[in-house]
């Protein structure tokens, strides 16, 4: 697939993105680093026109079905979502009063991504892409939003996509899920 399909080039297009976190190393299995992803997706809802449509948060990853309001780029929010919340997982696994076992480990492999990348100064959480792809059709939206739910049922985390936390099924099973949606 070419480069532009990984890119964002309609302002008014929803987008099916998905971050990763450097050698897709698992560190959302700790609730207060998921807590740090929740908390700015709600941030970026009320205050940088994010509009979400469908999310995922996995271990490694996070997957979004998203768009920007009117008037506000969403290239621009996701590039403030990924170092905002990168300093705040870098901080929140350096304090020394949290357990976290692995974490000399994890700081020293977001710095050595760092190294590697001419943008980073001292930690790089997240890969540099955003594998962003445009949903052109309803059906691409519906398949992508299947897909989201499901990867904790795939996983083996949970039996029903309903029943992870951390995603926007509850939502669409008319459940209160932890962020607001806006239903496809």
């Amino acid at each position: 697939m070419s480069k532009r399909a990984y890119s964002i080039n309609n302002p008014d297009g929803i987008y099916f993105v998905t971050f990763s976190v450097v050698n897709w190393i698992d560190i959302f299995i700790r609730q207060r680093y998921k807590n740090i992803i929740v908390e700015n997706l709600k941030y970026c809802q009320d205050n940088k026109g994010l509009e979400i449509f469908g999310w995922c948060l996995m271990s490694s990853h996070i997957h979004l079905i998203i768009r920007a309001k009117e008037g506000y780029n969403l290239s621009n929010i996701l590039r403030d979502f990924k170092k905002f919340t990168s300093s705040r997982l870098i901080k929140s696994i350096s304090d020394t009063n949290e357990p976290e076992s692995r974490r000399e480990w994890m700081l020293w492999m977001f710095e050595r991504a760092a190294k590697k990348n001419s943008r980073n100064t001292n930690y790089q959480l997240w890969q540099q892409n955003n594998h962003a792809e445009e949903l052109f059709s309803d059906k691409f939206l519906h398949q992508k939003l299947n897909y989201i739910h499901n990867n904790p049922v795939v996983e083996g985390i949970v039996e029903e996509a309903d029943q992870y936390l951390y995603s926007s099924a509850k939502n669409y099973q008319d459940e209160k899920g932890l962020i607001e949606v806006i239903f496809i």
